[in-house]
């Protein structure tokens, strides 16, 4: 008897759940589908794989970029050093024409004092093309002997005693280029 009670009980509970929706409250067909769809939500720890997931994609994404932003920085440096001299090179090249039509007239010129003078010429217009780059030349003679600025090759009894601890003659001179030394000057040093 308890069993045909449940059963009447049961049937009950559809009449009213039927009744319910009639009158126009959620029927239990509609629960049905929202437990569905809530089982069928992503759980937490779905979420954090696809996080997690998305996260990698976007560090390895990253990544690429860096590593051909990476090379492609080092091929334009080395582009750069082949070429970073070219400006100075293109300079020249009318100093190098000059030499070479001095070379020719060389062969057919008797008098040598125009010979002098166009490679004077040459020369002049060379240091002015190297000054306009940065180049300067250091003036050491007379100067204190500084170890930073001078290559002592020798040295010999002073003059003077003001000239003790100067430089007394340049062998070969010093350079600088943009207040940076080149070519430290070759000097002989008063003692």
């Amino acid at each position: 008897m308890l069993k045909k009670k449940n059963k009447g009980n049961s049937e009950t509970a559809k009449n009213t759940a039927e009744m319910t929706n009639e009158s126009g409250q959620v029927d239990g067909t509609e629960q049905a589908i929202e437990t569905a769809e809530a089982e069928n939500a992503p759980t937490a720890e779905e979420k954090f794989k696809e996080e997690l997931s998305q996260a990698n994609d976007k560090y390895l994404r990253l990544y690429a970029e860096f590593d051909n932003f990476r090379r492609r920085t080092i091929k334009e440096r080395e582009d750069a050093r082949k070429t970073e001299g070219k400006d100075v090179i293109v300079a020249l090249l009318p100093v190098l024409d000059d030499f070479e039509r001095a070379l020719r007239s060389m062969d057919t010129v008797t008098d040598v004092i125009p010979v002098k003078e166009g490679v004077a010429l040459i020369q002049h217009k060379l240091k002015n093309i190297l000054t306009q780059k940065g180049l300067k030349e250091m003036q050491s003679i007379g100067t204190t002997f500084d170890p930073d600025l001078h290559e002592a090759i020798t040295s010999i009894p002073a003059p003077t005693d003001d000239m003790k601890g100067k430089v007394v003659d340049e062998m070969e001179k010093g350079y600088e280029l943009n207040d940076k030394v080149v070519r430290f000057a070759k000097v002989i040093v008063g003692a």
